[in-house]
């Protein structure tokens, strides 16, 4: 027996009517193990560079966008800080990129995760949508950032913002390293202060630390203007039953995070 789709509807106060959104999870789909549900049915793996079987992607891409108005805008995503305008890509074209926003009707912005941090965006008219990808080398070098010029420069009036399934900052443990690289675009005694009160040691682990990436987004969305911040309450390595994760499984398929104008 098929098992339906667990759909995640976020819990955003606010949203403007015209503004649809939904979060996918590895429930409800056709995908065999390592990308099935954790629980002996199909996964729905949307993720076509992690090895599963192209027809078995492409089926779970179908599930999903018979929920939508439109086919997702799926982007290469690179860990970078690039953002592309839909209005300016063309059908059935994948582009390089980890943020994408909408000011048109039907297009769906999309962004695939599997502990990263998805950030899904709209402005209080509805008139503008924008999907982000956050890992912590996007974080730190600026993609939120980015995303919020180029919705502003689109027209977007204020801004807010909703925070996806991510790895919860007790999973992650992180080296010296990422939290150098936060504390590098910290801007004053303030910023210093929000960085490293999202680090914590790990008793017996010298050099390592565990890092909350959803308080590192809070601050770096509140430092951009973002003020009204929704989400950060999942964690993709604790619940298996739900989410992919790469930091815990390794071969594992991709949920979405999606947002559009209605």
């Amino acid at each position: 027996m098929s098992i339906q789709p667990q759909w995640l509807i976020p819990h955003w106060p606010g949203l403007p009517a015209n503004v649809g959104v939904l979060s996918t999870t590895r429930r409800g789909g056709v995908s065999p193990a390592p990308y099935d549900d954790g629980m002996g049915s199909g996964g729905l793996n949307l993720g076509t560079h992690v090895g599963d079987q192209p027809h078995m992607v492409a089926q779970n891409r179908s599930i999903l966008t018979e929920q939508l108005p439109g086919v997702p805008a799926w982007l290469s995503q690179v860990h970078g800080t690039a953002v592309v305008d839909l209005a300016r890509v063309a059908p059935q074209q994948v582009p390089e990129a980890d943020a994408s926003l909408s000011t048109i009707a039907g297009k769906v912005c999309v962004i695939m995760t599997a502990d990263c941090l998805p950030v899904l965006f709209c402005d209080r008219e509805g008139k503008t949508v924008a999907a982000a990808h956050a890992g912590w080398r996007g974080l730190a070098n600026g993609v939120l950032e980015r995303t919020v010029e180029a919705m502003r420069a689109a027209g977007a009036g204020e801004l807010m913002a909703w925070m996806g399934p991510a790895i919860g900052q007790y999973q992650f443990e992180v080296g010296p390293d990422v939290m150098q690289a936060f504390l590098a675009g910290a801007v004053d005694d303030s910023g210093v202060r929000h960085v490293t009160a999202a680090f914590s040691p790990i008793e017996g682990k010298p050099g390592k630390q565990l890092c909350d990436i959803y308080g590192l987004a809070r601050y770096l969305l509140h430092r951009a203007g973002v003020m009204e911040v929704h989400g950060g309450e999942f964690c993709t390595v604790s619940n298996s039953g739900r989410f992919y994760s790469f930091r815990r499984d390794g071969v594992t398929g991709r949920q979405a995070s999606l947002i559009w104008i209605k």
